[in-house]
């Protein structure tokens, strides 16, 4: 280790993304790998999207020029979608006409953009739990970044178990380590927890937030922050979007890279209360988002009703997927609010159900698809009719 990085540095992993896949060690070359492991959606943009974004390009992105610092016609674009999946009217051009804004609209100033939603969980770290003012909780399995991401900045993870059979957070350990926290230990005190970590649905396991889990997050004080990760709203249809004026200490994330199709763009935003977006907007960097990225996001928005008109092929395979995989005795697989399916071999927390999950990961890449192993088990996301064919029919012949 150099003498000049911090020697907490050595402890961590880094997030490493397609597990094989960009490395070139498959006897597949990378064009004819069916890439099931990071969630993206199967279908490329439409060539004739490609081509509007190509001649937006060439015809009127200066690239000496810096992008839109403020992302301000997204940010209005964004608004008018939030609302939109809560059936509020469009509140461009004065579209309410004078009418009361219901309490749950959400304007440009509820929105903050991010390198994906990557940069804006490091944002709200830092806004929050930084030089030792807090620590986060998360429930594993979850995704692995908001723990990754804490461990950089120095912020201490507190992590609770999920019930193994739906993988409900344990509400009672998040309330004891919750209370723990900020207690005395000896001559140190422990940062109090200040931000809690949820996906809705989660990664890797595909569900939804309950009932409970709705109720408990309503009940924390306010001096703590909930981050609800929908990433994948677009395929669970299932928000808490109308609840953030009864919350300030609530803010949601969702991302473009996996229904709208814009992985390699990088794109995510914030749903949160003005004065949160507006903290967030202190601590970015400055044009953080390219003006390539801002214009493909715009135009995604533009078109979505053809963009999402590929999600219920989407859920429909992802039924298929999970009938195929119930078949064999030999795997558990838990219902998916997502677009990927979860799945473990049966008693999969012993070492050698472990040793198998990465036997099955290696032996589908050796023929061909690229699945995660993480939290435990094996997520499978959910492609186009032909890759879910030929995942069911390799994983036919290794799982016996």
């Amino acid at each position: 280790m150099l003498p000049f990085i911090r020697q907490d540095l050595a402890e961590l992993t880094a997030y490493t993304p397609h597990p094989g896949g960009a490395s070139g060690e498959s006897a597949h070359s990378e064009s004819v790998l069916d890439r099931l492991d990071t969630n993206e959606c199967p279908y490329d943009l439409p060539e004739e999207l490609k081509q509007k974004l190509a001649w937006t390009y060439q015809q009127l992105i200066e690239t000496n020029r810096y992008p839109d610092g403020g992302h301000a016609a997204l940010k209005q674009a964004l608004a008018q979608y939030v609302n939109e999946s809560q059936n509020i009217p469009p509140l461009d051009k004065g579209g309410l006409g004078g009418v009361k804004l219901p309490k749950t609209a959400i304007t440009a100033d509820n929105i903050s953009v991010g390198n994906g939603s990557d940069e804006l969980i490091r944002s709200l770290l830092i806004a929050t739990c930084l030089g030792g003012a807090g620590s986060i909780l998360v429930a594993n399995p979850t995704f692995s970044m908001y723990g990754i991401t804490a461990k950089t900045l120095g912020i201490p993870v507190v992590s609770v178990p999920r019930q193994e059979d739906n993988f409900e957070i344990d509400i009672n350990s998040a309330k004891r380590a919750i209370l723990s926290k900020g207690c005395a230990n000896g001559q140190n005190q422990n940062p109090p927890v200040r931000i809690v970590f949820v996906v809705h649905p989660n990664s890797p396991t595909a569900n939804a937030l309950t009932t409970n889990e709705i109720e408990w997050l309503s009940t924390l004080p306010e001096n703590i922050l909930v981050v609800i990760d929908e990433a994948y709203f677009e395929f669970s249809q299932n928000t808490l979007a109308d609840r953030l004026h009864q919350h300030p200490n609530w803010i949601i994330l969702r991302t473009f890279s996996k229904a709208f199709r814009l992985a390699s763009m990088r794109v995510g935003y914030a749903i949160a209360h003005p004065q949160l977006a507006a903290a967030l907007e202190k601590i970015r960097l400055p044009y953080n988002l390219p003006s390539f990225s801002q214009t493909a996001a715009e135009f995604a928005l533009a078109q979505r009703q053809l963009l999402l008109a590929v999600i219920p092929e989407i859920i429909a395979e992802r039924a298929k997927l999970i009938a195929a995989l119930t078949h064999h005795q030999k795997l558990q697989v838990w219902p998916s609010a997502a677009n990927f399916v979860y799945l473990r071999v049966k008693a999969a927390l012993s070492e050698s159900a472990q040793q198998e999950h990465q036997q099955i990961m290696q032996q589908l890449k050796q023929r061909g698809t690229l699945i995660r192993h993480t939290g435990g088990g094996l997520r499978i996301t959910v492609g186009s009719p032909e890759e879910n064919q030929r995942t069911v029919d390799r994983l036919a012949a290794i799982v016996t």
